[in-house]
């Protein structure tokens, strides 16, 4: 079943997320620019021309005063900001979702069937595949292709 959701507008959106416990902080120097802060979690969001609403900083668990990004190693996800990295733990993880579909809500956006499963990164760094989304000429060199190693090495049979 497909619901159509209507965006709401910028004044209506902030008024159902302050209606629903959302804090909210306008940003120094910017107007139209606001920071939502609830569970430990927090986003901005920003006026748009149509005076509709955008996601300015995408959702992050608060370390300290940043917000943090959440990134997928493969086998743990972790919290990141310019100064540390910490591994998410599940309390992390469910009030990074439960922030994630309010603040969607509350802004008329919709919320896809695969994040509704738990709590998506932006992005993907599985350790295998380091460094592959640079250009060939700006990847480190591999072991195998260093200098004095053969391309190819023939097995034979014994």
């Amino acid at each position: 079943m497909i619901t159509k959701l209507e965006q709401r507008t910028y004044d209506d959106a902030l008024s159902w997320l302050r209606d629903h416990g959302f804090d909210l902080i306008e940003a120094p120097g910017t107007p139209g620019r606001v920071f939502l802060k609830k569970y430990f979690c927090s986003a901005a969001i920003q006026k748009d021309a149509d005076d509709g609403v955008k996601i300015f900083a995408f959702p992050g668990y608060l370390i300290g005063s940043e917000i943090s990004k959440l990134v997928n190693r493969g086998y743990q996800q972790f919290l990141k900001t310019a100064k540390t990295e910490v591994p998410a733990t599940a309390d992390h993880l469910k009030a990074l979702q439960s922030f994630t579909e309010e603040m969607k809500e509350g802004l008329g956006l919709p919320s896809l069937y695969n994040e509704s499963l738990g709590t998506v990164s932006e992005s993907y760094q599985y350790d295998r595949v380091e460094d592959r989304d640079k250009a060939s000429a700006a990847r480190p060199k591999r072991p195998w292709e260093r200098a004095g190693v053969a391309a190819s090495v023939k097995k034979s049979r014994a």
